[in-house]
């Protein structure tokens, strides 16, 4: 079974993937036209970040499954794959420690300002007034932090801000999404009552830009808005717009709507957004199981089981 790995793998992840039964072929995600010429030998696609497209999907005469290496699917085109019969499978719970880890990371490096101290302690600025501004800091502790759906990253998450002397809203899309019994909360409210809002939802059309100006008119002066989901979920107009008026005092984005982020978008050079190249899911443990999930769904392939996981 030959796989493929769009991805810029490093050494560590060079030596994990040689560890497999079966040959996994690396290529970088900017080699455009390589990836395409790739999939003609490509049974297995191993996709992480680059959008899997029906150009890719057509050039794969011996494609069987696109594996993606995560959760959400909105980077693959589905309908290309169902047209040809192409498995499309993911893997939810391998990331959920890294992506929890990492909105924490994000609130708390909002509300320390982290990427200004070091930027001051380096330039040798650390104590001046700017930087040792009493007013600027805050804390966890005694905070409410709003979760704009409450799957498994909010739910392990939720335990360890209360531990923090936090308090947890929630919000989910339906009703079976929450607990039994339990009342949806307005959407709205939520953004009213939150000091700190966390997404934790798929990017879908009923969810595409749900931080707008209608919601974000919500909010309290002082709020801060925490993205470890999909960048589409946000209007960065609006958002750039609360950041300007005070009702955000920051923002901690892994994801922008468009990526790899682009230079001249106006949150790149706003000291009180903290941003992160969607690495929230990146780290050693998470690609561990991510690739035990792979060598599972290949052997499955070969032996005509049912997949792990299978979304279309």
């Amino acid at each position: 079974m030959n796989a493929l790995l769009v991805y810029q793998a490093d050494r560590w992840l060079e030596s994990r993937l040689e560890r497999l039964s079966f040959p996994v072929r690396v290529v970088a995600p900017r080699d455009k036209d390589q990836v395409v010429a790739a999939m003609a030998d490509t049974e297995v696609l191993l996709h992480a970040l680059d959008p899997v497209t029906a150009r890719h999907i057509e050039a794969g005469p011996k494609l069987k499954l696109i594996q993606k290496i995560g959760v959400g699917v909105n980077t693959i085109d589905l309908d290309a794959a169902r047209a040809r019969g192409i498995a499309v499978c993911n893997m939810p719970g391998t990331n959920t420690a890294a992506v929890a880890e990492q909105a924490l990371l994000l609130m708390l490096s909002v509300l320390r300002r982290v990427t200004v101290q070091d930027r001051a302690s380096r330039a040798g600025e650390g104590w001046s007034d700017a930087i040792q501004a009493a007013g600027s800091y805050g804390e966890i502790a005694g905070r409410t932090v709003g979760f704009v759906g409450f799957g498994a990253v909010p739910r392990r998450l939720a335990p360890v801000i209360e531990a923090l002397g936090g308090k947890v809203l929630r919000w989910h899309r339906s009703d079976a999404e929450g607990q039994p019994g339990e009342r949806v909360m307005v959407l709205e409210d939520l953004f009213a009552r939150a000091d700190i809002v966390s997404l934790h939802i798929p990017l879908q059309a009923d969810t595409a830009k749900i931080v707008n100006a209608q919601t974000l008119s919500h909010v309290r002066p002082g709020t801060i808005l925490v993205n470890t989901a999909r960048g589409g979920l946000v209007d960065e107009a609006a958002l750039l717009a609360a950041l300007d008026d005070g009702r955000l005092a920051g923002a901690g984005l892994d994801v922008l709507a468009t990526e790899p982020f682009e230079q001249d978008n106006p949150l790149l050079g706003r000291d009180e957004v903290v941003l992160a190249p969607h690495s929230a899911w990146l780290t050693r443990e998470t690609w561990d199981r991510s690739l035990a999930v792979i060598a599972e769904n290949v052997r499955r392939l070969g032996t005509g089981e049912q997949l792990l996981h299978r979304v279309a």
